[in-house]
């Protein structure tokens, strides 16, 4: 019964202290965090581009030309997630004949929120490359 009156608890400048210190380590963590989390997407982008990549690699060697058209290479779009699928970017073909192919990831989200949505592409060489960062 004594140890429990003898209990002062924590003065109001001790938790000020506290939530400081967790104040500049959010401060430190968030950026951290979205990165990675940015990182992650577009990781998306790049597997979705080396499937078409491989799709049309296949479809060269039967027909000896790309393809202008995503099904006829047998890639799916997957449901974007503004018609309630899960995938954040729209593929497209830019451009193909003969001799090239440049197909496209757009980002239907604004990542950082500035106004900017990524962009990315592959070749028929397989490189994959950021157009336009977000």
């Amino acid at each position: 019964m004594n140890l429990i009156k003898n209990n002062k608890g924590f003065s109001l400048s001790e938790l000020l202290i506290v939530i400081v210190v967790i104040g500049i380590l959010l401060t430190l963590a968030v950026p951290k965090y979205l990165s990675v989390t940015r990182k992650a997407k577009e990781t998306e982008a790049k597997l979705m581009l080396n499937q078409v990549y491989a799709l049309q690699e296949s479809y060269y060697y039967e027909y000896d030309i790309y393809s202008n058209e995503l099904l006829e290479i047998g890639f799916e779009q997957q449901k974007l997630i503004t018609d309630g699928g899960k995938a954040r970017y729209l593929i497209e073909i830019e451009k193909a004949d003969e001799f090239v192919f440049i197909a496209t990831a757009t980002s239907i989200v604004d990542f950082d929120k500035d106004g900017t949505y990524n962009i990315w592409e592959v070749n028929q060489e397989g490189k994959i490359k950021i157009r336009i960062p977000d």
